[in-house]
């Protein structure tokens, strides 16, 4: 076969394994999304909002994605500016290989999720797959995705419920104060939500909820 029909069937078959990839990555990215950023922490707290302000369907589930999804790039966008300048920029140029591509890649996301992972999480994961617990934070990275990724979502769903625990406790007390009124009143057909809701909509305006809802949650992850 001639040298120019081997480069083309060569040029072909890189082609063909470059669509291949980038088909399974845009597979896997909701996943990868939900499992490795601080999405799930977001998204999570926002739902026990809404529950906890009694409203329904108010913001609907499109609107909490969206809002956790621009968050998410805003928390992570350190993370995809190390990944690209130490990864996809030089496996661009064609000056690493395929496989050095995915193992510089993970460096910066084991850096962000082991600063968020507990320790008892690190433990539990390490002790299940027979791996070596590491001894400092700094050890963390070396540690493969199969344990680092079970933990650090381990940890953002209980740092999420600590959150909800602490929002619903204000919203709590105020639908005891109106249900003990409407009590004491005779008013025991009057569903007590018709006029709790209100009233929490309020606090929450007055306090600038979403603001300082959006700016406690980005210092969790040390920004602000």
């Amino acid at each position: 076969m001639p040298t120019d029909a081997l480069v083309n069937v060569n040029g072909e078959s890189v082609q063909a394994l470059e669509i291949l990839f980038l088909t399974t990555v845009l597979m896997l990215l909701p996943s990868l999304i939900v499992m490795m950023t601080s999405f799930t922490r977001y998204v999570v707290v926002f739902s026990f909002l809404r529950n906890a302000m009694g409203t329904q369907q108010t913001p609907p589930n499109m609107v909490l994605v969206g809002m956790a999804l621009i968050l998410t790039l805003f928390t992570m966008s350190p993370t995809l500016a190390a990944i690209n300048e130490e990864a996809f920029v030089p496996y661009q140029e064609e000056e690493i290989s395929q496989e050095e591509f995915f193992d510089r890649a993970q460096v910066p996301l084991k850096r962000f999720m082991a600063h968020h992972i507990e320790l008892q999480s690190m433990e539990l994961y390490c002790n299940m797959s027979g791996v070596n617990a590491p001894a400092t934070e700094e050890e963390v990275p070396q540690l493969p995705l199969t344990v680092i990724i079970p933990a650090f979502v381990t940890s953002e769903l209980k740092q999420a419920f600590i959150l909800g625990f602490l929002l619903y406790v204000p919203f709590m007390l105020i639908d005891m104060v109106v249900a003990s009124t409407l009590m004491s009143m005779g008013m025991v057909m009057l569903p007590p939500s018709m006029i709790s809701t209100p009233f929490k909509l309020l606090l929450f305006i007055l306090l600038d909820g979403w603001q300082l809802l959006f700016e406690t949650l980005a210092q969790g992850f040390g920004l602000g």
